[in-house]
C-alpha cells in the first residue's frame, strides 16, 4: 500500500491533522500525525484514534507501523529543540 494512500485516509478521518506517511517497503510504516485532537489524551488513545482511521488494514496490508502523535505545539516544541 502506497504511504499518500495511508496519508489520506488518516487526514480524513482526523481533523486538522498534518500526516506525513514513511515507508521503504509499502508493508512497515511510520506516520507523524499532528492534530489538536490529540491534546489532553494519552499516547495510546492518539494511537487508537489512528488505529481507527485505518481499520482492517491494520495487520493486513500493513503490517506494522511506528506512530508519532503530537499536537501542534508538542510538534513545534520538538521542532525547535532540534533546532537549537
Amino acid at each position: 500500500m502506497d504511504p499518500q494512500e495511508i496519508r489520506i485516509l488518516i487526514e480524513k478521518g482526523i481533523d486538522e491533522a498534518t500526516v506525513q506517511v514513511f515507508s521503504e517497503d509499502n508493508t512497515h510504516y511510520s506516520a507523524i500525525v499532528v492534530s489538536p485532537i490529540f491534546k489532553g489524551r494519552l499516547p495510546i488513545a492518539r494511537h487508537q484514534l489512528i488505529y481507527r482511521c485505518l481499520g482492517s488494514l491494520m495487520g493486513n496490508e500493513i503490517h506494522a507501523m511506528s506512530i508519532r502523535a503530537h499536537t501542534p505545539e508538542e510538534w513545534n516544541n520538538l521542532r525547535a529543540k532540534k533546532q537549537g
